[in-house]
Parts: C-alpha cells; sequence; structure tokens
C-alpha cells in the first residue's frame, strides 16, 4: 500500500515506530487495571478477618466483580467498535477509577460488592479496547507481540501489588489504599487523551509506518449483510465494510464455528488466571502459612514468570511467522506449549514445601500468559478490523462465565475439603479449551463476512 504524505495529517511532529508508543500506553493502562483489581485480593486476610467471612463469602464478594467484568465484556466491545479506542477508553477508566477509590467508602460487605461490581463494569471494557487498538495499529505478523507488551502490564501490575499495596496497608490503612490506586487511572487518562488517535487521524504517524500497518489489510470487498449495509449508508447498494462505519451484530458473529471457539477456549481456559489472581493470597496464608508481610514479599514471583510468558509467547509466533511458518501453525504451536506448563499445577497441589509450590504455580502463570496471549489474537486473526471488538468481548463473556463458576466452586470445595482437586482441574481445562478451539475454529485463517440474505 503507497502512502502519501497528503494523505495523512498535516504533522505537528513525527513519532518513529508510533505504534509500539500506542502498545506501551495501554501497557500502562493493563497495569493500573490490575493493581486497581487486586488490592482487595491482596487485602483479603485483612478484609476476611475483620468482616468475619467465609471462603465462599469471599468468594461471593469477589463474584459480583467478575458478572459486571463478564456482562460488561460483550456490551464493551460493541461499545469501542461503534464510538472508537479514544473514546471507549476514556468512558471505561473513568467508572473504573470512580469505582476503585470509592472502595475506601465501604462501610460493609453490600457497599464492597457494590462497588466492585462497578469496578467490574469499567475494567472489562480494557481488553476488548486493547485488542481493537492491536488490530488498528500492527500488522497481522507483529500483533501477537502488539498483545504481548499490553497484556505483560497484567503482570507487571501483578508484581507490583503485593509490595505495594502491603506497605500501604501496613503504613497508610487500607481506605488510603484505595485512594491511591484508583486515583492512578485519572494520570493516565490525561496522557490518553493527549497522545491518542488513530492511525489515519495521528498527526505523528509517518507514511512508511501507515503502510507497514495496512499491509496486510484484505481487499475491500469484505461485506456484511448487504441489506443491512445499504440501510446504513442509505444507499440501494452493500457497500465495502472497511469503507463504512457498519458494525457487525452479535447475532451474524454467532455463526460462524471460528467465535464460538473463541468463546469457549476462554471458558475453559480463563478461570486458571482468576484461580490464582483471585486466591493466591488467602491460598499462600491459609494453606502455605505466609503471613502479610511473606505475601508482599513472595506473591508477586507468579506474575513475574506470567510477563515473561507473555512477552515470549508474542514474540515467539510472530517471530515463527516471519520464519515462514503460517499463522496457523505458530499460534497453535505456542498454545500447545502453553498448556502444557499449566499442567504444573498438579505438582503445586502436592509438593510439601511451600516455596516449590510457588514454583510451580509460576510455571502455570507463564504458560497462561504465552497462551492467552495468542488466543487474544484469534479475533483479529479471523474477523475483519471492525468485527474485532464484538469478538473479543464475546470471548470475554465466555472467559466471565467460566471464571465465576470455578471461583465460586473454589470457595466452596475449599471450605469443605481443600485446594488440592482446585489445582488439579485447572491443571487439565486448558488441555481441553485448546483441543476444543482448534477442532471448532480449524485453520487460522481471515475469514469474510458477506451477506447471509
Amino acid at each position: 500500500m503507497q502512502i502519501t504524505e497528503a494523505a495523512l495529517p498535516t504533522k505537528r511532529f513525527v513519532i518513529h515506530g508510533l505504534r509500539w508508543w500506542i502498545a506501551g500506553l495501554i501497557f500502562f493502562a493493563t497495569l493500573i487495571n490490575f493493581i486497581d483489581r487486586l488490592t482487595i485480593s491482596i487485602l483479603a486476610p485483612v478484609i476476611t478477618t475483620q468482616l468475619h467471612l467465609t471462603n465462599f463469602q469471599f468468594a461471593r464478594l469477589t463474584t459480583w466483580f467478575l458478572v459486571a467484568y463478564t456482562i460488561s465484556q460483550g456490551v464493551s466491545g460493541k461499545v469501542y467498535d461503534r464510538i472508537g479506542p479514544r473514546r471507549g477508553f476514556t468512558i471505561s477508566i473513568l467508572i473504573w477509577s470512580v469505582a476503585a477509590c470509592a472502595h475506601a467508602f465501604a462501610r460493609g460487605l453490600i457497599s464492597l460488592s457494590s462497588f466492585r461490581f462497578i469496578l467490574g463494569i469499567g475494567e472489562a471494557g480494557n481488553w476488548p479496547g486493547a485488542a481493537r487498538v492491536i488490530a488498528e495499529w500492527f500488522p497481522a505478523r507483529q500483533r501477537a507481540i502488539g498483545m504481548g507488551i499490553f497484556n505483560s502490564g497484567v503482570c507487571v501490575g501483578s508484581i507490583i501489588a503485593p509490595p505495594l499495596i502491603v506497605w500501604l496497608q501496613l503504613t497508610f490503612g487500607w481506605q488510603a489504599t484505595f485512594l491511591f490506586t484508583g486515583s492512578l487511572g485519572f494520570i493516565w487518562l490525561a496522557l490518553w487523551l493527549l497522545f491518542y488517535e488513530s492511525p489515519e487521524r495521528h498527526r505523528a504517524i509517518t507514511p512508511e509506518e501507515y503502510a507497514l500497518i495496512k499491509e496486510d489489510q484484505p481487499d475491500r470487498s469484505i461485506l456484511v449483510g448487504a441489506a443491512l449495509v445499504a440501510a446504513r449508508a442509505g444507499q440501494g447498494r452493500a457497500l465495502p465494510l472497511q469503507n463504512a462505519q457498519i458494525q457487525v451484530p452479535w447475532l451474524h458473529l454467532l455463526r460462524f464455528r471460528q467465535t464460538w471457539a473463541i468463546v469457549l477456549s476462554r471458558f475453559l481456559g480463563d478461570p486458571v488466571w482468576w484461580l490464582y489472581v483471585t486466591w493466591l493470597p488467602l491460598y499462600l496464608y491459609n494453606a502455605r502459612g505466609f503471613d502479610l508481610k511473606k505475601i508482599g514479599m513472595f506473591a508477586w514471583l507468579p506474575f513475574l514468570t506470567a510477563d515473561a510468558g507473555s512477552l515470549l509467547g508474542g514474540w515467539l509466533s510472530g517471530h515463527l511467522i516471519s520464519r515462514g511458518w503460517t499463522t496457523d501453525r505458530a499460534r497453535k504451536a505456542v498454545m500447545v506449549g502453553g498448556a502444557l506448563f499449566m499442567t504444573a499445577g498438579i505438582p503445586a497441589a502436592f509438593a510439601a514445601n511451600a516455596f516449590v509450590a510457588l514454583g510451580f504455580i509460576s510455571l502455570v502463570t507463564f504458560g497462561f500468559q504465552a497462551w492467552i496471549n495468542n488466543v487474544q489474537t484469534l479475533p483479529s486473526d479471523f474477523f475483519p478490523q471492525q468485527a474485532v471488538g464484538a469478538v473479543a468481548g464475546l470471548g470475554g463473556v465466555g472467559a466471565g462465565i467460566g471464571s465465576i463458576l470455578y471461583v465460586l466452586a473454589t470457595g466452596w470445595v475449599v471450605d469443605h475439603f481443600s485446594y488440592t482437586p482446585i489445582l488439579i482441574i485447572a491443571s487439565l481445562l486448558p488441555i481441553l479449551g485448546t483441543l476444543i478451539l482448534f477442532t471448532l475454529g480449524g485453520r487460522i485463517e481471515k475469514i469474510r463476512i458477506t451477506s447471509t440474505t
């Protein structure tokens, strides 16, 4: 694709490699997202003691976040596709930052659950929004590493959170902790509004980088529902999907087996991550004898390896594609490796030494991030840009439903038995999810959305 200077907005300045700066901005949003999310999990030993909560009651508390998160994943995907990432992220981060700060004013289980619910509504937009940004700003061969960069915000946020939150709690108390972590989003929002635009509108992009970003775009013959497109365009013929801001209906997307492959694989795979995000501090406290200071010192280790898995998983599939592998072969190879690493939860369940168990859990989180990093590229691998946010959101719905069920099951099983069966089952779910993904999704390649009427 040849792009001239005249085809782009008048420049105020030039930033070479602008797409990497954009990915970095999304990285910091994700980092803040997870610091805000983990505050209550890290403070769980304090909160459950003060409020006299059982494990199942704590599970119900965290489930309110997941319920809102699941609902909002699907809605947010459509919102981002309709209004674009700039305004979409603005809405999401305003909601979640206000809700995060509001935790400081909670006076009981009901108010705390309410604020968790609102937090989930806002935070859910980060993932379909980030998938849309990466799809807009990166060619296919670089999207996995772009996803890896932003996804590493999950891990870095999770690394920073335990020592930071424990220190804030011990120094200032839990109310000040929520106010501090919640305020970080407002700082990020100022940078976002100052810096972000789409590639077509950004005044700092070079023609060369724009051409690189658009190098693998399909031709403009992709159509969706001729009658729908024509009606929205106000004309008597279908317009190219990429020439019009046409939204692909959810029901239309659900006709594709590739959509269901993404949804079901995330339904089975994502509970692994939510298990450790939600329960790791309590697991270390109750089952492995860690106190709060020890949790702050060591609970970040599985998220350090998760960060490595995110970056390596994204880099490796992109590297294999650049070496001549097909997208299908490269993505699947990394996903299989990630799923196998997650079976390390089985020896973690039976390890006699707490630090050995933590080491095996670190292998699980490494594998999960390598796996999910490539799964999250599939909406942009399979679907045209205008449908990426919606498909990513539907995948998030599947992930949320599976995680809600597993978080609740964990609370009940731990109260009645132990963490052992939970860790074992979580090791096997990603294998099943990967098999379903490959069988149902088929070959990973761009599909054509055409009129079915």
